[in-house]
């Protein structure tokens, strides 16, 4: 009966946004504030009956009830109750109902959190969410119903979750993702609203940027947990693979990045109207994108949904009917969009605008990257691959000049301003480079010049990011947005060394060991002392125990192969010793026929820095959240202001 309950909370929550999508708009453009005001309460409805039919799904999963269908593929009775509950989201249809009951997650916040801006710009910003909802639930309804039963013939135990996602990680990465992916859903409606109406000021921007960053950070925080989850549960010792799907989250990040520094331009400067409307666009146009992969079945990934080919029709439709609409819309606008303020050749605006050019080219060149051997494939060309390699390059390449712009536009005035203002600042800044590249370079003995090329530039970052904040101190200027801005610069300097060095520095070895015996990298000594049995909830394991000796340190670590019973899958937990410096790591691999095992081993210096830029930047979004500027924004319309920001 409950499962039934799901399923109708979803049928009416589907006429529900079907109303809030099209009579709140009605009664914007006719002035009808009756219908106008029927907006907020379709949205608090809507999210009741999406949050009934989520807990509807998750009794169905805690309390084993295996009549359902998405529940008897999904989970099973050995399964630890957390990763039931998880396990929720764990594939196709639960996901997709996340997904859905996220969307009206941030709804609702936009409809409790713009009391200030004016009814008519409300009731349009959550229309035109109600039209996102209405083809998500629609493809949740029609084609990937998770409450569907298995009458009359229900398994007595379920197939179990995907051992792969038997991890901590399930629970809070894709949730986070997920934030972050439908949080562009918000700054798309803003801009598509916007158009509508034809108010593209600075109150608009002003809206816009908080969720925007909001957004942002939200899949930034996801990114770097999907990188973490990787790293120690694959087994294979890397944080990041350029795989399409892995590619599907960036991009939107890219634009996203891209996105707050063009909305600081047009809320500051009145100026980027039409780069900030295209980019919000963008941002969620490339969600979506990413949804149509994962689900589409068009690729092979460890982290894609294997669903049939209808569904990513589906979803291929919605995508062109979204990214059209607002394309469409945008052309018939392009008047109201076109900005009349003018600036010099040499000042902020010039140099974010320049910021702007190169995430898009970046963001450009991962798309062509991902998309072309899909296309060639599609078409009948056979297999091309374009992999890491590619990537890398191209990803070196892009860096140099975007990381010379980063560190000097914070130093710049808006509107106009002179180099030979900054000369001796900048000069200063080389130097402090220099020593800081120096003392990297002595330290870990670089001898790559792409690893001593990343720290150099992440150093330019950080000692200029530091001396505007000096400079900023005696003003007393520094704003949360301002700190914000800083944190935002110093992670991701602190992730491209990271990157840099963990690239090019980390040593593995893939050896074949017996108990007893050792191998040593750098001047660590890795013994392995004895493998055993072991029993978990739902699998079995042999646990190799690892002693690791530096001089008079030990450490010990202890490594898994573990036998799930019911998918009789085999999965590696790897053995790891963080440190903020290095991380040491081992991997038990098969048995081999003399009793001995394979073994993979590596020593990764500065790898927790890449996580720990992600960090920082998840910070710094939640700094410029936090400014009593976007706390106490008037509905009036704002005048663009010069100066420092």
């Amino acid at each position: 009966m409950i499962p039934e309950i799901g399923h109708f909370s979803l049928l009416i929550a589907l006429v529900f946004a079907i109303c809030q999508s099209v009579l709140p708009l009605i009664g914007a453009q006719k002035n009808n504030a009756d219908l106008t005001a029927l907006a907020k309460p379709l949205v608090y409805a809507n999210f009741t009956l999406l949050t009934i039919a989520m807990c509807c799904l998750a009794w169905a999963f805690y309390f084993n009830d295996f009549s359902v269908t998405y529940v008897a593929m999904n989970s099973n009775s050995q399964l630890p109750w957390y990763y039931r509950l998880s396990a929720l989201w764990g594939a196709h249809e639960g996901s997709l109902l996340l997904w859905v009951w996220i969307l009206s997650l941030w709804t609702i916040a936009v409809a409790i959190f713009s009391r200030s801006l004016d009814d008519v710009d409300v009731a349009r910003v959550l229309a035109v969410m109600g039209m996102i909802a209405v083809g998500f639930i629609a493809f949740v309804v029609f084609t990937s119903n998770p409450f569907e039963r298995t009458f009359p013939n229900f398994p007595v135990d379920g197939r179990d979750l995907n051992p792969l996602l038997q991890d901590f990680g399930l629970i809070i990465h894709p949730p986070m993702l997920y934030m972050g992916y439908v949080g562009f859903s918000v700054v798309f409606a803003f801009a598509v609203a916007a158009l509508i109406s034809g108010k593209l000021d600075a109150t608009w921007a002003r809206w816009s940027r908080p969720w925007t960053l909001a957004a942002w950070g939200f899949l930034t925080m996801g990114i770097t947990l999907g990188s973490w989850w990787a790293y120690y549960e694959l087994g294979w010792g890397g944080w990041w693979f350029w795989d399409p799907v892995e590619n599907a989250s960036f991009m939107p990040w890219l634009a996203g990045t891209a996105l707050i520094h063009s909305l600081a331009v047009t809320e500051k400067r009145g100026a980027f109207k039409s780069w900030t409307v295209l980019l919000a666009i963008s941002a969620f146009s490339l969600s979506l994108l990413g949804t149509f992969l994962v689900r589409s079945g068009i690729l092979v990934s460890v982290h894609a949904f294997a669903s049939d080919p209808t569904r990513g029709l589906f979803i291929l439709i919605y995508l062109l009917i979204v990214i059209g609409g607002a394309l469409t819309l945008y052309a018939m606008r392009a008047s109201t969009v076109v900005s009349t303020h003018r600036y010099k050749w040499f000042s902020r605006e010039v140099l974010l605008f320049i910021n702007n050019v190169l995430l898009v080219v970046a963001l450009v060149v991962v798309l062509l990257g991902t998309l072309l051997p899909l296309v060639h494939k599609e078409i009948g060309l056979g297999s091309i691959s374009i992999g890491a390699p590619f990537f890398n390059q191209i990803s070196s390449i892009w860096f140099i000049p975007f990381s010379i712009v980063l560190g000097i536009s914070p130093f710049i005035r808006w509107k106009q301003d002179k180099l030979s203002r900054h000369f001796k600042t900048l000069m200063i800044g080389g130097v402090l480079t220099v020593l800081l590249s120096l003392t990297f370079y002595l330290a870990l003995a670089i001898d790559n010049l792409l690893t001593l090329t990343g720290i150099v530039l992440a150093s330019w970052i950080i000692c200029l990011t530091v001396l505007e904040v000096i400079k900023n101190q005696s003003l007393k200027k520094l704003t949360l947005s301002h700190w914000g801005m800083v944190f935002g610069h110093l992670g991701f300097a602190v992730l491209v060394i990271g990157i840099a060095v963990t690239q090019f520095a980390s040593v593995e070895q893939n050896v074949r060991m017996h108990p007893g015996e050792s191998v040593k990298i750098y001047d660590y000594q890795f013994k392995f002392e004895s493998i055993d049995l072991v029993k978990g909830p739902n699998y079995s394991a042999y646990m190799g125990e690892f002693e690791v000796y530096q001089g008079d340190k030990q450490v010990h670590l202890h490594a898994e192969k573990r036998y799930y019973n019911v998918q009789s899958n085999v999965m590696t937990e790897a053995g790891i010793d963080a440190g903020l410096w290095r991380d040491l790591y081992v991997a038990l691999g098969e048995s081999l026929d003399d009793g001995s095992w394979a073994v993979s081993v590596f020593v990764k210096p500065f790898v927790r820095w890449i996580w720990l830029g992600g960090i920082l930047m998840v910070v710094a979004g939640g700094l410029c959240i936090a400014d009593p500027r976007y706390r106490s924004i008037l509905a009036a319309k704002l005048k663009p202001q010069n100066g420092r920001g």
